[in-house]
């Protein structure tokens, strides 16, 4: 056999009959998977094994059985195939004009609440289309949407980022969120001063709702006992739902989690929740990116007529 240390020269057709080989166990099953034949995949097999200078099957009582070298080859040769087949499917999808994946940025308390009516509408409409949510929290989201990295973007800032276009997309107001049975419970529309004294579960220090929120309080010279905070207004419902307290957050987390131990109540002061949509400027819009921003619009849209959420 070649005794030469360079890297064999392998061909595609080798190594596409080698792979067939190792997947079906046989000759005969491999050439009818390669349109091939018997014998002519005997002796690319056997060309194989003189370039590599190793064996890579066992002759056993007229069966292959795969040798150790050539396992750890196949390992190789699937990661070359699977890189192959992306291509394919790629191409396959630049066939149909559907543009692949839509990538949609968005920050994560709008993933489980503006998100998911859009995409129910968005299969209606074209039930080919693949999508793919990234929940990101600014300032990353931003920064990527610049970076041209999502086809759409979702967020609460005001200023549209460095090449995107910003499009106003949703204004609704913060809401109260209570546990089942307390006493607040009783009333439709919450004044600040209904909060004195009462145990608050507050969103992060940092967080631009959460100095709307303490200025409202501080202007209402209102005390709370403000024990627990976080990032997440998810996580916020999840613990006035154990009973931890009380808190205001955004009205689509709320309205989503809302249930028979989380109930939702207006405030009369509006503290405004705003959403925009971000669009990059310079990557060339993907072809359904309209489809899903119109099911972006219609999900706003829809929720803006609860009455819970109006700006009345």
């Amino acid at each position: 056999m070649n005794s030469s240390l360079q890297a064999p020269a392998l061909t595609h057709r080798q190594l596409a009959m080698f792979r067939a080989i190792m997947l079906h166990g046989n000759l005969g099953r491999a050439a009818d998977a390669t349109a091939s034949s018997q014998p002519t995949l005997s002796r690319e097999l056997a060309r194989l094994e003189q370039l590599l200078d190793f064996d890579l099957f066992d002759r056993v009582r007229g069966r292959l059985r795969p040798t150790q070298r050539a396992l750890a080859l196949m390992q190789e040769v699937e990661r070359s195939f699977v890189g192959l087949d992306q291509i394919a499917t790629r191409a396959l999808e630049l066939r149909q004009q559907t543009g692949g994946r839509l990538r949609l940025a968005c920050l994560p308390a709008l993933a489980h609440a503006l998100v998911p009516p859009a995409l129910v509408q968005l299969a209606r409409v074209l039930p080919q289309a693949t999508v793919s949510v990234h929940p990101q929290e600014s300032p990353w989201l931003e920064q990527a949407m610049s970076e041209q990295r999502f086809d759409v973007g979702l967020s609460e800032t005001s200023e549209a980022p460095v090449g995107v276009t910003l499009r106003p997309l949703l204004q609704v107001n913060e809401v109260a969120v209570l546990p089942r049975e307390h006493t607040l419970c009783r009333k439709a529309v919450l004044q600040p001063q209904d909060f004195e004294g009462e145990r608050f579960v507050s969103l992060a220090e940092g967080d631009p709702y959460r100095a709307a929120i303490d200025q409202m309080f501080a202007h209402a010279e209102v005390k709370r006992q403000t024990w627990l905070e976080t990032a997440s207004a998810v996580a916020v419902c999840a613990m006035v739902r154990q009973g931890l307290g009380v808190a205001i957050v955004n009205p689509l987390t709320a309205l989503a989690l809302a249930g028979p131990d989380l109930l939702v109540r207006a405030l009369s002061v509006q503290i405004a929740f705003r959403v925009s949509l971000l669009l990059p400027d310079v990557a060339a819009p993907h072809p359904l990116r309209d489809a899903l921003t119109d099911a972006l619009v219609a999900s706003a849209r829809s929720m803006t007529d609860t009455r819970l959420l109006s700006n009345e």
